[in-house]
């Protein structure tokens, strides 16, 4: 991946400065070894077998898979028989800035907010396309693929409008079969901006309630409507993410990392975000070895 956005430090996969979406074909003949990415990363398999294994299992693969990963999943590719996986690659910060808008659309926001973290996905979301769905997903990563190299300055429209075609034409299969089309209560992406907004805060049920001035139990109900969970358990998921953000790239002590997003007892901090990755914090850290950043690093 020489000519490529995307550098490896240790088992980490990151962008290079000023790239915030990439998409190319990769071949595995054999395996892909484990390794975490500081982006989102949809998988689309067009060609060959083999196996996946994540945080969230194993998963066989046959063309017309798509996988997404949010950032800090861990994954490998294993029992590959010429395994081609078209790529999709895109950075939080895109998320979060020119993408805030998926947040409060039905389907854009379960495919990328809620639905990778409800019903145990521990980040990862699959998904398969068939014939026509898988076609029109090739050409939307075409389109993207063809702006490589492109100006971003001149071009990020472009790549922004590709990736949500691509995006959308995912979402549209998931939603398949699902109660996804009601559009989300206001309130419950008002809670979901408070949380994500403070995830240090000592937050409770009755606190959250309090400042959206609804009772906590009709708090809930439009919280699992909307995302298949309950506002705790999302604040849960967006806490352990932040967690593994810094195990990556600062040198924090994992008690501190722990009180800094909001869960000082270190015992239970460590419960939370095993129960999440499959790993503990230290292992996290110590696999997916990169070198480390001073706290006031990228």
């Amino acid at each position: 991946m020489a000519d490529e956005p995307v550098r490896t430090r240790g088992t980490l996969l990151h962008f290079v400065e000023g790239t915030i979406v990439h998409a190319g074909p990769h071949l595995h003949v054999d395996s892909h070894p484990l390794h975490t990415h500081s982006f989102f990363e949809v998988a689309l398999v067009i060609g060959g077998e083999g196996v996946h294994h994540s945080q969230a299992g194993r998963q066989r693969l046959e063309p017309g898979d798509a996988i997404l990963l949010r950032p800090g999943v861990w994954h490998e590719y294993e029992q590959c028989v010429n395994l081609e996986v078209y790529n999709c690659c895109f950075s939080a910060d895109l998320v979060r800035r020119e993408l805030a808008w998926t947040r409060e659309d039905p389907l854009l926001g379960y495919l990328l907010w809620t639905g990778p973290f409800s019903e145990q996905r521990r980040g990862v979301l699959s998904t398969h396309l068939d014939g026509d769905t898988f076609i029109e997903a090739r050409r939307h990563l075409d389109g993207l693929r063809s702006l490589r190299g492109r100006p971003l300055g001149l071009h990020r429209g472009d790549l922004i409008g590709w990736l949500s075609l691509y995006l959308s034409c995912l979402a549209r299969k998931v939603a398949e079969g699902d109660d996804l089309r009601a559009q989300t209560h206001p309130a419950v992406l008002d809670a979901m901006r408070l949380l994500e907004a403070d995830p240090a805060r000592p937050w409770t049920l009755t606190d959250l309630a309090q400042a959206l001035h609804l009772a906590p139990g009709y708090l809930v109900r439009l919280f699992k409507s909307a995302t298949g969970m309950p506002p705790m358990a999302y604040l849960s998921r967006h806490r352990v993410e932040l967690a593994a953000v810094q195990l990556l790239h600062t040198d924090l002590p994992v008690s501190r990392i722990g009180e800094s997003v909001g869960w000082p007892d270190q015992n239970y901090f460590a419960r939370r975000f095993k129960s999440h990755f499959g790993l503990s914090a230290s292992t996290y850290r110590q696999r997916f070895n990169t070198p480390k950043l001073s706290p006031s690093g990228s």
